[in-house]
C-alpha cells in the first residue's frame, strides 16, 4: 500500500485527482501520524479528526476533483485565522472560546482548492514573539526537541517538519515565518503588502503582518501561495542571470551573526555563482533608527490586539509588551518612518535584483516556559536570535526562508532571499535554484527516535 506521509503536496493532489488516493485514505494516513507523534512535538491545540476525515469525503464527492490544485491535501491552519466551527485562541487564555463562523479568506481559498482543514496550530500568546509555548501547547522543533520551533506560526512550521501534514498555513509581522520556517528546515515565502489577503488581529500589525505557506519544497510554496494570492497578484518571473547581494551584517547593532548562519550565506552565494547569477558582497543602507522602529511597531501592533482582552488574563510578557506599546500606537499610525526606509532601501534594490542573508542570527532557543518568564529575556531571546526578518516586514516588500546548511546537532539552517514589490516569483526562481543545486532533507526523522 502507498504511504503519503512524507509526499509532497503536489504528489498528493496529482494522486488524488488521477484517483490513485483517495482523500480519506491521505487524511487518515495523516491523522494517524498526528495521534502518535504530536504529544512529543506539540504542534496542534485543536485536532479537527472527525470533521476532517466528513471533508475528506466532502472532496471526492466534488465535480470538479480533477481540475482541484490542492485535492485531498491535509492543511494545518495557524490559531489566529479563523476556520469554521472552530474557536480562534491566538494561543492566550484571554480570547474567547466561541466557534468561529466563517472561514477567514485565506481557510476559504484553501478548501475551495480542495485542501482539508486537518488541525489549528499551536501560537504564542496573540502572536507575539519567536517561541511558541502557552496555555494551550508548546510547539518544539521536531530536529531537535530540546529547542523551540520558533514563532509565532511556530506550531505550523513544527507540524510540516514532523510530516504531520505537507504544508500549512501561517503569518508574519515580525518573521512569524521565517523565523520558524528556518529553525525546521522549511521553505515559506511572505508575500509583499496586497498581494495574499491579510485580515490578521486588529489592523494587520499596521499592515505590517502577511498570510503564506509552509512548505518542504520550493514547488510547494509556489502552489500554495498561487491558491492563497489574489488573481494576477503574482508576476511572471523569466530565468535569467540576477544580481545577488549577499550580506552578513545584523541589522541590528551589537547582534551579531554566528558562524553557522554566516557559512550558510557565504555557501549559497556560492551556489548561485555557479548557477551563472552575479553575486556580490554588499550590505543594505539600514538606518540606525531601526532597533527603535522595529521595537515601537512590534509592541504598538500588540497594543492593539490586546486593547479589547482582560489584562488579568495575559501572561505577563504580553501585559508589559502591550503597556509598552500603547504610548506608540499614535505615534506609529502617523509616522512615515516605514516610507522613509523604503526610499532608503530602492536605490540599493536598482543595484541588486536579490538580497541574501542568513536567516538568523543564531539558532532557536531552549524550549522552556519563555510565557512564564518576563518581558526583557524574551526580548533578549527574540532580537538576538533573529535580527534579521524585522526590516522587510516594516518595508512591506516580499522576502522567503529556505533551508540550506545545518548546525552542528544536525539540525537546519537557513538562508533569507529579500526583493522589491512584486518579485515573489522571483525570489521563489531563486529558491529553485538553491533546491535543484543543494537539497534538503525535507521531513525530520522523528519516527526513528528522539528527532536528534
Amino acid at each position: 500500500m502507498t504511504s503519503w506521509v512524507g509526499r509532497t503536496a503536489a504528489e498528493i493532489a496529482a494522486a488524488v485527482r488521477e484517483k490513485r488516493a483517495t482523500p480519506r485514505e491521505v487524511v487518515a494516513e495523516h491523522l494517524d501520524r498526528i495521534e502518535r507523534l504530536d504529544a512529543r512535538v506539540g504542534a496542534f491545540r485543536v485536532v479537527r479528526a472527525r470533521a476532517a476525515l466528513a471533508e475528506a469525503d466532502a472532496v471526492a464527492d466534488r465535480g470538479d476533483l480533477a481540475e482541484l490544485p490542492l485535492a485531498g491535501v491535509p492543511v494545518a491552519v495557524k490559531d489566529n485565522l479563523a476556520v469554521r466551527g472552530e474557536s480562534n485562541r491566538v494561543g492566550s487564555a484571554a480570547t474567547p472560546a466561541t466557534p468561529a463562523e466563517e472561514d477567514h479568506v485565506t481557510v476559504a481559498r484553501l478548501r475551495a482548492a480542495g485542501a482539508v482543514i486537518v488541525g489549528l496550530t499551536n501560537v504564542p500568546e496573540l502572536c507575539v514573539f519567536g517561541t511558541t509555548e502557552g496555555v494551550h501547547g508548546t510547539a518544539r522543533n521536531p530536529w531537535d526537541l530540546t529547542r523551540t520551533a520558533g514563532g509565532s506560526s511556530g506550531g505550523s512550521a513544527a507540524a510540516v517538519a514532523a510530516g504531520l501534514v505537507p504544508i500549512a498555513l501561517g503569518n508574519d509581522g515580525m518573521g512569524s515565518l521565517r523565523i520558524p520556517a528556518a529553525n525546521c528546515g522549511l521553505v515559506t515565502i511572505k508575500p509583499g503588502h496586497g498581494v495574499v489577503p491579510a485580515g490578521i488581529g486588529e489592523g494587520d500589525w499596521f499592515g505590517m503582518s502577511e498570510n503564506g505557506p509552509m512548505a518542504t519544497t520550493v514547488e510547494d510554496a509556489r502552489l500554495m501561495l498561487t491558491v492563497l494570492a489574489d488573481t494576477d497578484a503574482l508576476r511572471p518571473s523569466e530565468p535569467a542571470m540576477r544580481r545577488v547581494a549577499v550580506s552578513l551584517r545584523s541589522p541590528l547593532l551589537g547582534v551579531t551573526i554566528s558562524s553557522p548562519y554566516a557559512t550558510a550565506a557565504r555557501d549559497a552565494g556560492g551556489v548561485l555563482i555557479k548557477a551563472g547569477h552575479q553575486v556580490r558582497r554588499a550590505d543594505p543602507p539600514y538606518p540606525l533608527s531601526l532597533s527603535t522602529m522595529s521595537l515601537t511597531h512590534w509592541t504598538a501592533g500588540t497594543a492593539v490586539d490586546a486593547k479589547d482582552l482582560d489584562p488579568r488574563l495575559l501572561t505577563r510578557r504580553t501585559r508589559v509588551h502591550a503597556a509598552i506599546g500603547r504610548r506608540f500606537v499614535n505615534n506609529v499610525r502617523t509616522s512615515d518612518s516605514r516610507e522613509q526606509l523604503r526610499r532608503r532601501m530602492e536605490p540599493f534594490f536598482a543595484e541588486y535584483d536579490v538580497l541574501l542573508t542568513p536567516a538568523l542570527a543564531r539558532r532557536s532557543p531552549k524550549s522552556v516556559a519563555w510565557h512564564e518568564r518576563g518581558w526583557l529575556p524574551n526580548l533578549l531571546a527574540n532580537t538576538n536570535y533573529s535580527p534579521l526578518t524585522p526590516p522587510w516586514n516594516l518595508a512591506g516588500w516580499p522576502a522567503m526562508a529556505v533551508p540550506f546548511g545545518t548546525l552542528p546537532s544536525g539540525a537546519p539552517t537557513a538562508v533569507q532571499l529579500v526583493g522589491l514589490p512584486g518579485s515573489e516569483t522571483l525570489l521563489l526562481e531563486i529558491a529553485g535554484q538553491l533546491e535543484q543545486l543543494h537539497p534538503w532533507e525535507r521531513t525530520a526523522p522523528l519516527a526513528q527516535g528522539a528527532g536528534r
